[in-house]
Formats: C-alpha cells, structure tokens, sequence
C-alpha cells in the first residue's frame, strides 16, 4: 500500500530543531534536503506521510548533549543531571526558536508554526508540514513568568515545565529501570504558578517528563486535559519514564491523551537498547494503550531525532509501516485516523479553547 493510502500523521515530540542547532560531528544538515544521518527533514517527511507536530525546543547542556539512545543497558539508575544556568537556557531557548521561525520563512509555504488547531487542520488539509512551538523544560522562564508571556506572544503553545533534571519549577523523572516514576519531590510554589499560568494561556502543559509527584500536582491543579506528549504504558515496559495504569486512568478522565513514544527503551519489555524489535512490540503498546484509554485519548509522539527507534521504522519514511501494522492488527481504518491525527486535533482544540 502506498504512503498516499494512509492520514498524514501528526506527531506528539520531536526533537530536529536540537539536532539542526547542534549536530553531532560529521552529521552536519539541514531541514530541506534529504540526509542520511537523524530521521526527521522535510523530503523525508513527505515520503512518510508527516503532516506535522510538536517541534520541540530542548536545551542541551552547555558541554554535552546526552541523548536516550546513549543509554546504558538495564538495569540502570542515572542520576538527574545538574539544573541549566538560566541565562544560557534563555539564550539558547531564544537560538532555537528561532531557527524554528527561520525554517517557517524559507519553506516557501512548505512548513507553517500554528497557534490554534484551526491552523494545524488547515496544514493538514493543504499538505502543509504544520509545527508547533513546544518547550521541553522551562529553565528559559523566570519565577515572575514574564518570558512565558514573552514567548506565548512569539507563538508557544506547548510546554513541559520539566525535562528530566531539575529547575525551579520542579523536577524531571531520572532515567531508570526497572523502575517506578514515583521519585522525588513534584512542583515548587513556582512550578504550581507556572501550571495557573499555563492555563490562563491556554498552553498545553506536558506531563512527560515529569516525575509522578509532579504528575499528580498538575492533575490537581489543572482544569485542561492532562497529556503526554511522548510516554508508554509502564505496565508494559516498566522504565521510569513510562506511565502508571493510575496515571492513564487520571489522563483518560480528564479528556487528555498519550503519545506513544517511539524510543526502543520505552518500548521493549526488557528495556534494551536494541533496535532490532518487531512492530509487534509497538503494536502491543498502542492496543494497551486503547484498551486503557479509549481509542479516542491515544496517538503518536515519535520522538525523532531524540531517541533510538525500531529499525523497521528507521526515519520519518516508516511511518506507514507503522500504520500497516496496526491495520493487520485489526484497527480499522476510523480508528486508524484517530490515532494519526484526529485525537490531536481533538485535545488540541480542548485545551486551546477552540
């Protein structure tokens, strides 16, 4: 079956504009041509049927730029690296967004950065590479909030208040398995003010890399759907990362969703780092995923480009095998949209008041 015969799909994480700002040695490359190296660019994206996502701006340590694809093998418990310098996360939070804007500008109509889900099903109707402005880790905001605005003004409609380390608003969930994602203290004073906030700008808050106390104070404190942009069931694959049958159940009732994250160690029972796994595994994610959920509350959160993937997908360009596999599985065909793009233009359309 050809690309043409499936939705385009819209994405819950990926991490290109980090690897555009900083690649790694010798894999140098840019957005509109095709590369052998990363998974994700515009030729590519065409092939693979991606309609769009959350681009996310992640900033790297100053030194390093460890990746999940460099972890060890189970079983494993790292340490939350240190807190970013905030006028460096600020810098580089700037750098990267705006190498995000840039790409908008020289696409020549071929990528748009939506602020509303009217704009991103636009995109997705006009096979327009739609984008939205994502944060992952708020080290860039100071206590008194007047970057969020800042930003929110440029166009971010997507943040997690943590990635995995901590900030003055909280802290991430360490990378670990075995392992429970019940470790350490949740949000600041701060951290709860920055969720009020959140809600007042209509920015969806996500919850991936939040420990589970951090989890269950946004729950709390939140009135829009609780969401996880790149997240699996810990059921399945109990890495810290992943989440609790508790905390599904808490997504599913507030109207929120998950996005099954591609990241092999997030996928695999064994929590290896081995890409040489059948879709099969992810098929099992998604269908306990549904089963948990409701079909409505799941899609996809690949994290291309931040994250060792299955080889049978191998870049943005497997994307449909992906949906060939959920289609033998006995999805049907609604469902099968549902899960590509519908569910975020649905939680979207919530938690942006549309």
């Amino acid at each position: 079956m050809t690309t043409a015969a499936w939705p385009l799909i819209f994405d819950g994480h990926n991490d290109v504009i980090l690897e555009l700002y900083r690649p790694q040695p010798g894999k140098e490359r840019d957005f509109f041509h095709p590369s052998p190296h990363g998974h994700l660019d515009l030729p590519r994206a065409r092939v693979g049927g991606f309609g769009g996502g959350f681009f996310a701006v992640y900033v790297p340590p100053p030194t390093s730029s460890p990746t999940v694809d460099r972890l060890p093998e189970p079983p494993y418990h790292l340490p939350l690296p240190p807190a970013l310098d905030p006028t460096y996360a600020l810098r580089t939070t700037l750098a990267m967004a705006a190498r995000l804007f840039r790409i908008e500008a020289e696409s020549q109509g071929a990528l748009r950065v939506c602020r509303t889900a009217g704009d991103i099903a636009d995109c997705l109707a006009n096979n327009i590479i739609a984008a939205i402005f994502h944060i992952e880790g708020a080290e860039a905001i100071g206590p008194d909030l007047d970057e969020l605005e800042v930003l929110y003004q440029a166009g971010l409609r997507s943040l997690g208040p943590v990635w995995s380390r901590p900030n003055i608003f909280g802290y991430g969930v360490p990378f670990a398995f075995p392992a429970s994602p019940d470790i350490g203290p949740g949000l600041t004073e701060a951290g709860k003010a920055l969720v009020k906030a959140c809600n007042r700008l209509r920015i969806m808050i996500d919850l991936s890399h939040l420990n589970e106390a951090g989890f269950w104070d946004v729950a709390r404190l939140s009135d829009a759907p609780l969401v996880a942009t790149h997240s699996n069931a810990h059921a399945i694959c109990p890495s810290s990362r992943n989440l609790t049958d508790r905390q599904l159940d808490a997504i599913r009732d507030s109207g929120g969703m998950v996005g099954l994250n591609f990241g092999v160690t997030f996928l695999r029972p064994d929590g290896k780092r081995d890409a040489t796994m059948p879709l099969s595994v992810m098929v099992q994610q998604i269908s306990y995923l549904v089963e948990r959920l409701g079909i409505d509350h799941v899609g996809f959160g690949s994290d291309f480009d931040g994250a060792l993937i299955p080889k049978e997908i191998g870049d943005v360009r497997g994307l449909p095998r992906l949906l060939q596999a959920l289609t033998d599985a006995g999805f049907t065909s609604a469902e099968i949209r549902k899960l590509a793009y519908e569910n975020w233009l649905r939680v979207l359309r919530l938690t942006w008041g549309e």
